[in-house]
């Protein structure tokens, strides 16, 4: 469910078909994000899934879907 929710998040922010996205997709190799748009999703996450703010270090290791589904996970508990 939540990998969904957050395909679906990108999918929005980013103007893509969401069938188009997995877990493999990373942010700026195959979606062209800039570090706006990462902040941008970032607080769209972090409110969507009501997470404290992401740290920056924390920010610099999500690269792909599949990383910040795990960090949510992780932050959910």
């Amino acid at each position: 469910m939540i990998e969904k929710k957050i395909i679906e998040l990108v999918a929005e922010q980013f103007a893509v078909d969401a069938d188009s996205l997995s877990r493999s997709t990373a942010f700026i190799d195959t979606l062209s994000a800039d570090s706006l748009d990462i902040v941008e999703l970032t607080m769209s996450v972090e409110e969507e899934f009501s997470i404290p703010e992401v740290a920056e270090e924390d920010l610099q290791k999500i690269l792909t879907i599949g990383d910040l589904v795990d960090y949510v996970e992780g932050a959910i508990g």
